[in-house]
């Protein structure tokens, strides 16, 4: 059918529905048919604002016949109006162009419920376009088998991927998400990563580009520079985690303490060598300097310092190109935005921008991509990506590089062998492949859950509320402690007074008490061991008691007292730990001292006074030794006592370089986890406090972001999480290295959740 046969169909539609034909139809089919006069590609451009809603319907009537004519693509745009359209009729007049639906564009529309409707339904176009819209949740699970690009630019209501969201989008190849909310490194990689076709991505924009496709300047100068690739004296760059050192004319980096530093926190176009670590991972070896071909032709161009984002701070040496020498520029702050050359060059950078070697992670983990913030990925940046990933990252735990399946790493437990993959360190053998003994079946079967699926199993504690003739209340969890020998119990602490003893895998509460003290906040909670049906609680208000599970009601509301031993009140009191003995137990409290408590007796035994020059957060005793315990402060302070040296002087003093919210040993005794102030997490060596691991977790700057870790799988992870962030995130004690960070969306407001995640 040709064109004009086309708008006589719309005329007689206009008829059949009695309704006037709308001029600015009109004029779309007398564009198109000049258009095809001109030999030029026939696009019928469907304007939504200009439409009311009886103009729809003959629309809707000449568009399932548009497929047989000569109109070669139909685009339907829908901008900001005056007019408010029937959302159906809408969704109706997209899906009635099958095979030619080019672009649909609603950039900037105020459609949140038709989107919805839009998603779960699908679409047969080519391109769509949702910048600027009020998307809160991508749950794309209508078919969108012919989409191939896909805008979200400024969709700053998007948070997050859902798992699925792409499923139906085996065609997609270009993906733009400039200045979103998208946040999380892991999740989002795991997402795209579903996707087949997807070629061209971005987080953040080049100046000078609109689409996803690659820069064309930054394309002309990687050409120049491979024209130049044997050319001697090239200028290498290392990149580090923290700092990043250029050399020139060296075929290999030798470092030094004294060597000044240059950082970029996860430049783009930077090739790094593996850093060399504090830690006991002696597998980490310095490989050979490689440089990013757009990097070192801006530095062969211009000698100007390259400034942060931010201009957080400039450069104060200018680089000084001598053959053979250093270049000496001075360090950076460490929380530029990822690819950063010049701070004209990228725009509007989602918060995952932020993330830590953010390019390299994409590139390693996405290995189809070509084009990632309009710039090309090459050969030698794919290599020196998978380097750089292999030496801050984990792709899965204890090194593990394939998924294995847990049924078979059964089979071969029951069997006797192992014949799992291990790395080619002999160290590293040593340190997780035992052969057949217990623990190295385990490390693989823990491997292989987690492998198994990349999202944890989230599983949020049930709202707790009992009603009474006089109120109905909901509990509000404030404090939590897991049973230490029974993994499904743990009891928590409310605002409110409140000592809850619940199976936190089926939900059923255990035990309840109201006693603590009335509306006073619980902030201590410690299980015995060797009487492990009881705890010791503590309130704001320096309230102590000793519980016997046993003994506690199971009913909310029920006020039956179950206190087994009441003790001396510790004013201001914030934490309390038992010793391995079960016979004695520490207090500390926004108070420069400790008390000692004798359980069996409920006596207070002693108080031990200026221990720290600022107030104690957290006093806690080793695992194993009755006697040694240590304690942390804001004072930037962490000190190791001895009891039996009466603590007048600790054994020794590290220091932090903020405030210490806590401090607890390994389950072996070996090390301590040291947690200070917005995200300064470090292991030390607990024999004599000697720095073994900084964990290097980026900093948000804030003076409130009170971090908090503990170790898991024994002691071979670390988990951590801060009170402004929702997000913990999971490291390898031994290597530093970073293996997931989980976001917790809390989708009830207003209300305390304790969430568990499994690994």
């Amino acid at each position: 059918m040709d064109i004009s046969g086309l708008q006589n169909w719309y005329l007689d539609s206009c008829r059949r529905h009695d309704v006037l034909p709308n001029s600015k139809v009109l004029s779309w089919f007398s564009k198109a048919k000049v258009q095809k006069s001109c030999k030029q590609k026939c696009n019928f451009v469907v304007l939504l604002n200009q439409l009311k809603d009886d103009d729809i319907p003959p629309l809707i009537d000449v568009f399932q016949a548009i497929d047989s004519s000569d109109i070669d693509a139909v685009d339907i745009l829908h901008h900001e109006s005056t007019s408010v359209l029937n959302e159906d009729y809408i969704l109706s007049l997209m899906n009635a162009v099958k095979l030619k639906l080019q672009v649909i564009d609603l950039s900037n529309a105020s459609v949140k419920d038709f989107l919805r409707d839009l998603f779960r339904v699908g679409l047969p176009c080519h391109v769509l376009n949702l910048r600027s819209t009020h998307v809160q949740k991508l749950d794309m699970a209508g078919r969108f088998m012919r989409l191939h690009t896909l805008n979200l630019d400024f969709c700053t209501s998007l948070t997050t991927l859902q798992k699925d969201c792409f499923s139906c989008m085996p065609n997609l190849m270009c993906l733009s998400m400039c200045e979103t909310r998208v946040s999380n490194l892991w999740m989002t990689t795991a997402v795209l990563a579903k996707l087949p076709s997807l070629l061209e991505l971005r987080f953040q924009n080049c100046l000078c580009c609109k689409d996803t496709g690659p820069c064309q300047s930054s394309s002309s100068k990687e050409k120049k520079l491979e024209n130049n690739e044997d050319r001697p004296n090239v200028i290498n760059i290392c990149s580090y985690s923290e700092e990043l050192s250029v050399v020139t004319g060296c075929d290999a980096l030798q470092t030094s303490t004294d060597e000044t530093v240059i950082d970029f926190l996860s430049l783009q176009e930077s090739f790094t060598v593996p850093e060399v670590d504090e830690g006991t991972d002696d597998s980490s070896e310095v490989d050979e300097v490689k440089l990013s071909g757009y990097l070192q032709n801006l530095l062969k161009e211009s000698s100007i310092p390259l400034p942060s984002l931010f201009r957080q701070s400039k450069l104060q040496n200018e680089i000084q190109e001598n053959d053979g020498h250093l270049l000496h520029v001075q360090k950076q702050p460490s929380n530029n935005v990822s690819g950063t050359m010049n701070k004209d060059i990228w725009h509007h950078p989602s918060p995952i921008c932020f993330e830590r070697h953010y390019r390299e992670y994409m590139v390693a983990s996405l290995p189809r991509l070509e084009v990632l913030d309009n710039l090309p990925i090459g050969k030698m940046e794919r290599e020196t990506s998978k380097t750089i990933f292999s030496q801050y990252y984990e792709y899965l735990p204890y090194r593990h590089n394939h998924k294995k399946s847990v049924v078979n790493i059964l089979q071969k437990r029951e069997m006797g062998t192992s014949g799992i993959y291990c790395q080619n360190s002999s160290k590293l053998k040593k340190k997780y492949c035992h052969g057949r003994s217990q623990c190295f079946f385990s490390r693989s079967l823990s491997a292989a859950k987690f492998g198994s699926s990349t999202w944890p199993f989230l599983n949020p504690v049930s709202d707790f509320i009992y009603m009474s003739k006089e109120e109905t209340k909901r509990l509000r969890p404030r404090q939590f402690e897991y049973h230490p020998s029974d993994s499904s119990l743990m009891a928590f602490g409310t605002l409110g007074g409140e000592i809850v003893v619940i199976n936190h895998e089926t939900g059923n509460i255990i035990g309840y008490n109201s006693s603590i003290g009335a509306m006073n906040s619980v902030l201590g909670l410690c299980w015995l061991r060797k009487y492990p049906s009881k705890l010791v609680a503590g309130a704001d208000n320096g309230c102590l008691k000793l519980f016997d599970v046993n003994h506690v009601p199971a009913k909310l509301g029920d006020t039956c007292g179950s206190v087994v031993v009441n003790f001396e009140d510790f004013e201001q009191l914030t934490s309390v730990h038992v010793n391995s003995a079960d016979d004695k137990f520490l207090a500390s409290g926004y108070s420069k001292g400790v008390a000692l408590y004798d359980i069996s007796s409920g006596r207070r035994l002693q108080v031990f006074t200026d221990m720290h020059q600022e107030p104690i957060n957290v006093a806690k005793f080793a695992h194993h030794s009755p006697f040694m315990f240590a304690t942390s402060s804001f004072d930037k302070d962490v000190k190791m006592w001895d009891l039996r040296e009466r603590p007048e002087r600790p054994c020794y003093s590290a220091s932090s370089s903020r405030g210490n919210v806590m401090v607890c040993f390994s389950p072996d005794d070996l090390y301590l986890l040291v947690s200070a102030i917005d995200n300064e997490v470090k292991q030390l060596l607990a024999v004599d406090g000697r720095l073994h691991m900084d964990f290097n977790i980026t900093s948000t700057g804030s003076a409130h972001n009170y971090t908090r870790s503990y170790y898991i799988n024994g002691r071979d992870y670390i988990i951590s999480g801060s009170c402004d962030e929702n997000v913990v995130r999971i490291c390898c004690a031994q290597t530093g290295r970073r293996l997931r960070d989980v976001y917790i969306e809390v989708r009830i407001k207003f209300h305390r959740h304790i969430i568990f995640f499994f690994f």
